[in-house]
């Protein structure tokens, strides 16, 4: 059994010594133009020669739970195309993401600013039921950032291609209740999947739906959102700010107006990262399911959704 490695900017040897540890016996190298024909892949933002030079893949394992990057390649015929499920990144996510909703709801960066400038002060509590949290996205990632929030007792709302069910949150599905969902919700959490239909979904006609002093945290992908209209919204008092850790273009460039914005938090998207032991265990026990005739495995990517 041959497994490729082929990550771009990720150190290898972590993760080749990890994966040898759970796969005994498997011939494991690190890509190079000309390799022999692997049988699986480890992959993150693969050129397209890699791709090309290996058409017999049975399986590509993205080291992230994003595959909108891979998805815009010319995959191998027949290969799966499988993400991390969890790997200890739910959790993560659902850290940052109350820790923004909490900070922006408990107006903790106004307190820090005026401590800063040497005033102690209070201002008056506000309520969580003024503060209805709208989650767009309720996979691995969002269902956990649902529970969470809905954990501090905010009202949660959730809004998905197909119908879910999760104790504490009011569903919302299809394209069709996006404007009463967007209309329930005076915060939004993005955790969308980044297809052609969800690309800008973050716009004036969106983010304007929401309930008057909005505010926004994308914790997904940069090209979600239209950022003029995220300025425009805040500029119009419409929206009172956003968190932002997922840009369109990474690193943030120098003189890009967010970086003046002081409405807009932002964060070198660090939401959730790769934990590599988990991640090792949960690609090692895929591997070892499908060498064993078991393709039930989970995480598989449908790449006509892209997700």
């Amino acid at each position: 059994m041959k497994i490729a490695f082929c990550c771009t900017d990720t150190p290898a040897e972590p993760w080749l010594e990890g994966l040898a540890a759970a796969l005994p016996g498997a011939d494991l190298s690190v890509w190079q133009p000309g390799a022999p024909q692997a049988d699986y892949a480890v992959v993150w933002a693969p050129p397209q020669q890699f791709l090309d030079e290996q058409p017999a893949l049975r399986a590509l394992f993205a080291i992230g739970a994003g595959v909108d990057a891979l998805l815009r390649l010319r995959l191998p015929p027949g290969a799966l195309v499988v993400r991390l499920d969890d790997a200890g990144m739910a959790v993560q996510m659902a850290e940052f993401v109350c820790h923004a909703v909490i900070r922006h709801f408990r107006e903790l960066g106004g307190y820090e600013a005026e401590m800063r400038a040497g005033h102690w002060g209070f201002r008056k509590p506000r309520l969580r039921s003024d503060f209805p949290v709208g989650v767009m996205g309720l996979g691995v990632l969002g269902e956990r950032v649902a529970r969470a929030l809905a954990h501090f007792e905010f009202p949660v709302n959730g809004w998905s291609r197909t119908p879910k069910a999760i104790e504490g949150v009011r569903s919302f599905s299809g394209q069709g209740a996006l404007r009463d969902f967007l209309g329930a919700s005076r915060v939004l959490v993005n955790l969308l999947p980044l297809t052609p239909e969800t690309q800008g979904i973050l716009n004036r006609a969106t983010l304007g739906a929401l309930q008057p002093g909005g505010y926004l945290v994308n914790v997904a992908r940069g090209a979600h959102l239209v950022e003029d209209d995220l300025l425009a919204l805040i500029a119009s008092g419409h929206l009172a700010g956003a968190a932002l850790d997922v840009f369109r273009t990474e690193p943030l460039p120098a003189g890009h107006p967010f970086w003046s914005e002081p409405r807009i938090a932002l964060t070198p998207h660090t939401s959730a990262r790769t934990l590599r032991a988990e991640s090792i265990a949960q690609i090692a026990g895929k591997i070892a399911q499908l060498q064993a005739g078991d393709a039930g495995i989970r995480g598989v990517v449908d790449v006509r959704r892209g997700y």
